[in-house]
Order: C-alpha cells, then structure tokens, then sequence
C-alpha cells in the first residue's frame, strides 16, 4: 500500500468518525437502543414446553450443542431459549436458571 492509500483511508476513518461522534453527541442521555429482536419474552408468561425440556437437559449438564442434538435444534435456537429462559426465570445465570427451576418445581 502506498502512502496517498494509506492517507485516504485514514482521511475516511477520520471523516467517519467525526460523523459518529456528531451523531453520538446529539444523542438523548437517556435514548433507548434499537434492539433488532421484537420477539423479547415476556416476564410474566411461564416458560413454554420447549424451554422446560431446555432447562431440564440445562440441569442434566448438557452443553448448548449436546441439547440441539438431543431436541434436533440448531445450536442458535438452543441459545435462543436459554436467553428467553434466562429473562423469564429472571436469572443471572445458567445455574441460577436451574435453582429457580428446582424451586418453582419446574424441573426434577
């Protein structure tokens, strides 16, 4: 790469992030991030059936790709549910996810 590359491409990173923090500093303080997934669980709804089995193979000491094999789900939708699981249950955690489950007594 020759320096006049090199110099244009730095012009355009700076130029970029001028525009960036313009933006950014017009910004509300206390504006909302756009989040790309509408499908947020409700906290209020239990867990649905394909989240039980989820956490139940969760407490069985599955990792998330053991658990597609088992259920015949991607790796994503297991990660999906257990993102959903989390939110429902209200807990920090993978383990925290299966006490509040022991406890409720939605799994055994």
């Amino acid at each position: 790469m020759d320096a006049a590359a090199r110099d244009e491409i730095l012009t355009r990173y700076r130029e970029h992030s001028e525009r960036f923090e313009s933006v950014a500093a017009r910004r509300s303080p206390g504006a909302e991030l756009i989040t790309l997934d509408s499908r947020e669980p409700d906290h209020d709804q239990p867990p649905s059936g394909r989240e039980l089995e989820v956490l139940q193979l969760i407490a069985d000491g599955l990792v998330n790709r053991e658990i597609g094999g088992k259920l015949y789900l991607s790796e994503e939708t297991v990660k999906s549910h257990v993102r959903h699981l989390l939110a429902k249950l209200q807990a920090r955690s993978r383990a925290h996810a299966v006490a509040v489950g022991l406890r409720r007594g939605l799994i055994v």
